[in-house]
């Protein structure tokens, strides 16, 4: 039995599931949780990259451990094809390679070696030194510095385990014994668990990707490999900014100990965060990792910072159409944690049921978020928040906003934002419901439209005529199917038009006849309006969606 993380007295966890929520259809268009998918040979021409997008793609990763720029670009071309082809606002983020350890070629032309449980494995420095069962090469110059006899190595992915048995400074070698029969090909990913490495964050091969293809090609997020503490965070801060992009937003990826020893302060400097479980799972026990992963996304949702969970979501379906139920109960329990997005990685990037990962994904995640008690929800939320800190204004308004939309059951929030930060806040205090962020900045549209929990951003030509762009709004929402004439919305703006900080929170209502005339010899409510209607047309240079299609 689980104990309810929501309820504001003691009870079991659960109490809005029932046997007509297992019964009754998955609503997809709901979903609140984002996607993000990794783009590779599998999907990256631009009619599955148009699929991806149908099926409710909201961000594609790019891995820089593979490829070089030239063909990134012409992935990123045919990426933004499809997204113009779609009319949809889908996020690029940069993924690091990172600081990391490899074992080394073999000697003779070898592909693969074999390793017999038992036996003694020599690990050297010299990474030219060709390997062979005997002797491996290792990329970590500090190796045998670093280890101690009795620790473990992990090497591809843990199917090879070592145990150091001693080590030799001088040489830079390291003995070590083989715990179990393996066969691994050369350059495989090495892991040392509890060892601090004496390896930079940010490599010159990351500056040279950041510098020469993310700024340069205006992605939106940069997601950090290992980053371990906020001074990491600060040096791509202080990258972007010098070379003009200071506002890609810095998602930091947490893979080891140190990071996890030093989340806290990570969290105040970045900008989001990514729970990568794989290499995570490498550092301390798999056992833990669920652990690790509630605790990182709880205090995420408590600082209103984004927080990714990846990894292993839906592996199986790489090579299978269905994924098992264990996995599909692993996204539905990160939705349950907080977390704002789910990823995949080799689903959507090697698999040929790529479509099909990210519909079982979108139908989890919504079938997840059905089952949440929104009120008290937020609640739980505030709550927490105010024993930590005094609410910002932002904060303040922000929760206001979403209390009344509970509280009236609005259809919508609708949000005038330049930087996508009042989005944010909005998204902090989760409150259930459809959040339309407008905005002049496509790339701020990109970014709150691919991680903020439940906030969808349409790109407007000003902020300055509020009454004409909830106009269009209400036209736009009704026409979506979003909500019928009468619904309520909640709005969130500024007294000065959209300039400056947001200070008001409105209510209004879905009107679907706005620009209606009087009668002859009546008089409009809304008749003050019409001397902007030529003006209003066009605010909103795109029509608003549905945040996902139904699945098939």
């Amino acid at each position: 039995m689980s104990v309810s993380n929501t309820a504001d007295v003691p009870t079991l966890s659960g109490a809005f599931i029932s046997i007509d929520t297992v019964k009754k259809p998955t609503v997809v268009k709901d979903r609140r949780t984002k996607i993000i998918c990794t783009l590779g040979p599998a999907c990256w021409d631009v009619d599955q990259l148009e699929t991806l997008i149908d099926a409710g793609m909201n961000v594609a990763r790019f891995n820089f451990s593979h490829g070089d720029h030239e063909g990134h670009k012409a992935c990123l071309d045919r990426l933004r094809q499809a997204a113009s082809n779609k009319n949809a606002n889908v996020g690029v983020l940069l993924d690091t390679k990172g600081p990391e350890i490899r074992s080394g070629f073999f000697a003779d032309g070898a592909k693969k070696i074999d390793l017999v449980k038992g036996e003694t494995l020599t690990l050297t420095a010299d990474y030219s030194f060709l390997g062979n069962s005997k002797k491996l090469a290792c990329s970590y110059a500090s190796i045998a510095t670093s280890v101690t006899p009795g620790q473990s190595i992990l090497v591809a992915d843990g199917s090879l385990v070592l145990t150091v048995l001693s080590c030799d400074v001088d040489a830079s070698e390291v003995a070590c014994r083989i715990e179990n029969d393996a066969s691994i090909g050369e350059r495989k990913n090495m892991n040392l668990p509890g060892v601090v490495v004496d390896l930079p964050t940010v490599t010159e091969k990351d500056i040279n990707d950041i510098v020469n293809f993310g700024i340069k090609n205006g992605v939106d997020f940069v997601a950090a490999s290992f980053v371990r503490k906020a001074s990491d965070v600060t040096l791509i801060r202080k990258l972007l900014n010098e070379n003009g992009g200071q506002n890609i937003k810095i998602i930091s990826k947490i893979e080891n100990l140190e990071g996890l020893e030093n989340y806290n302060e990570i969290l105040l400097a970045t900008d989001g965060v990514m729970v990568a479980r794989g290499d995570l799972g490498m550092e301390i026990p798999p056992s833990k990792v669920f652990l690790a992963q509630k605790m990182m996304i709880r205090e995420a949702n408590v600082a209103g910072k984004p927080v990714i969970t990846a990894t292993q979501m839906l592996e199986s379906m790489i090579n299978n159409p269905r994924p098992t139920r264990a996995e599909c109960s692993d996204v539905a329990n990160a939705c349950y944690d907080g977390t704002d997005a789910v990823m995949l990685s080799g689903e959507t990037a090697n698999g040929p049921y790529f479509e099909q990962a990210v519909r079982v994904m979108a139908r989890t995640c919504a079938e997840a978020e059905s089952s949440q008690n929104f009120n008290v929800l937020y609640q739980s939320i505030r709550n927490t928040v105010v024993r930590r800190h005094m609410l910002t204004p932002g904060e303040s308004l922000a929760s206001s906003a979403c209390k009344t939309a509970i509280d009236i059951d609005a259809k919508l929030v609708v949000v005038l934002s330049e930087s996508g930060n009042s989005a944010r806040y909005l998204a902090k205090f989760r409150p259930g419901r459809l959040i339309v962020c407008l905005t002049p900045s496509a790339q701020v549209a990109r970014q709150v439209t691919g991680v903020y929990k439940g906030v969808y951003g349409f790109v407007v030509d000003t902020l300055e005529d509020v009454e004409n762009l909830l106009a269009e709004v209400c036209l736009a929402v009704e026409k979506a199917g979003i909500a019928k004439e009468g619904d309520p919305m909640v709005v969130m703006c500024g007294r000065t038009y959209g300039v400056g900080a947001n200070d008001q929170v409105q209510v209004r209502y879905v009107l679907s006849h706005y620009w209606d005339e009087a009668g002859e010899g009546e008089e409009s409510d809304l008749s003050a309006h019409h001397a902007g209607r030529d003006q209003a047309h066009g605010h909103l240079k795109q029509g608003i969606k549905l945040p996902s299609s139904p699945s098939k």
